[in-house]
């Protein structure tokens, strides 16, 4: 797990403001959020379609900049870093899991969860520890030699759940996760972020339009029309 952050707020952003150039006679993406994250939270962020919350996790993973507002990451300003910096800081400080799994199908589950560490420079013998590591961890121990194709879906989400953390990011950005998974599965994909959670204290933003799912954070961000509306206890999610 990376370094911790000083105050222990990870994510700070101030008056955050997104405008779509294109979209002409629209109201901002984002009107002017503050908030701030704390090291450790398990936070859901909820909203109808066109709320602002895919675009919030878009800026918060580095993957889109605002218009104008102040975001600091870790205790940097991310408006200053450059594309290599960014890209560094993606790779580092952040882990990303969606609602598609995104393995590729011709590497094996341990194949697919070190490819991350190529990128950062790891060792092949390390990479190779903390991938099996990791599997061990989201469950999946022994199934580190099969390819997505002999994974069931939940199994494939859990591979891409032990790729994001492989670097030991600060932070996991999950986007509808669940998306396409069953209610059982679902509700087992979100055990592992509860126990990454609570035992290895890794801060979770998660996207979700299932106020079920919602509830397995412990604070619940609502936006709608690029503001946060609600920000509280997961019991808003009803």
């Amino acid at each position: 797990m990376a370094g911790a952050v000083n105050g222990g707020a990870l994510i700070e952003v101030d008056d955050l403001v997104k405008i779509y150039p294109n979209a002409v006679d629209a109201p901002p993406a984002l009107g002017g959020v503050t908030l701030r994250v704390t090291q450790g939270e398990f936070v859901a962020a909820m909203g109808p379609s066109g709320s602002g919350k895919s675009t919030f996790m878009n800026i918060v993973g580095c993957l889109d900049a605002p218009t104008r507002g102040r975001y600091r990451l870790a205790g940097r300003e991310v408006e200053t870093l450059d594309h290599n910096q960014l890209a560094e800081l993606r790779n580092r400080t952040l882990g990303f899991v969606f609602q598609g799994f995104n393995l590729l199908p011709r590497l094996t589950a341990l194949e697919n969860v070190m490819l991350p560490m190529v990128y950062a420079g790891v060792a092949r013998a390390e990479r190779r520890e903390r991938a099996r590591q990791m599997l061990a961890a989201t469950g999946l121990g022994a199934l580190g030699d099969r390819r997505p194709s002999q994974l069931s879906g939940g199994q494939q989400q859990r591979v891409a759940i032990a790729r994001a953390l492989v670097n030991r990011p600060l932070l996991l950005l999950a986007d509808e996760p669940t998306g396409n998974l069953d209610t059982q599965t679902a509700r087992d994909v979100m055990d592992v972020f509860t126990r990454l959670n609570r035992e290895q204290g890794i801060t979770v933003l998660l996207v979700t339009h299932e106020p079920d799912i919602a509830q397995y954070a412990r604070r619940l961000i609502k936006f709608r029309d690029g503001h946060v509306v609600y920000d509280g206890g997961p019991e808003g999610a009803q």
